[in-house]
């Protein structure tokens, strides 16, 4: 039987040709990171709700939110990942310019998610130089601006990419918590988010509920 010789390309040409596929490799890995550095700082950069810390406590602290206007859906969802992906595009619509003046309206930080048992809400936080008659009006209907009413609420923060699980693990530390203190509460935990999907890290999740003014006196 004749012997078939299966012809390699030289060691110096399979050499160089691995460099440019890991040198390829690191420069990509590399853009990632820079990007996901730049996400982090672009997202400093937008305007946060905001708030006066009134005391800190080992797992949680204490906040009073001044009334804010918030554009917000109302769903029957129950569960983070439905509220995010069914109310999500439905408010960046609106503020992309899905209302009646066309007008781009400022991303601002964080976005509310209110998952409750029959009715779940998600917002966002208009900016602060806007009042209510200010806003144009949502094209979309299921877009509904209102203005919050000034609160203390109990907060408790935490890292990585939140689901349902993480959500409800935060909120059964914060309620045990808030009973170790004697605070009581009102309301749904509701759940903050800081960041977009796509940044991988230094990432701001925070759950949060209403505290009783009895809690002050």
């Amino acid at each position: 039987m004749e012997k078939i010789s299966v012809k390699q390309a030289p060691l110096t040409e399979r050499t160089q040709t691995m460099k440019i596929f890991l040198i390829t490799l690191l420069t990509l890995s590399g853009l990632g990171v820079l990007f996901q550095i730049y996400t982090a700082m672009a997202t400093g950069k937008t305007e946060t709700q905001a708030y006066k810390v009134i005391r800190v406590e080992t797992l949680f602290e204490i906040r009073y939110y001044p009334a804010a206007i918030l554009a917000k859906i109302t769903s029957t969802t129950k569960s983070y990942r439905d509220l995010g992906y069914s109310g999500f595009g439905k408010l960046a619509k609106y503020i992309f310019g899905g209302n009646s003046g066309s007008q781009q309206i400022a991303m601002t930080s964080p976005v509310h998610m209110d998952i409750g048992d029959s009715l779940s809400t998600m917002a966002f936080v208009m900016p602060s130089k806007y009042s209510v008659a200010d806003l144009p009006k949502p094209d979309n209907a299921e877009v509904v601006i209102e203005t919050t009413d000034a609160e203390y609420v109990a907060v408790i923060r935490f890292g990585g990419f939140a689901d349902t699980e993480s959500i409800n693990e935060q909120k059964v530390i914060l309620e045990n918590a808030l009973k170790e203190k004697g605070l009581t509460y009102y309301g749904n935990f509701r759940f903050l988010g800081y960041n977009p999907p796509f940044q991988l890290f230094g990432r701001r999740n925070e759950v949060i509920v209403a505290l009783n003014a009895e809690n002050f006196n």
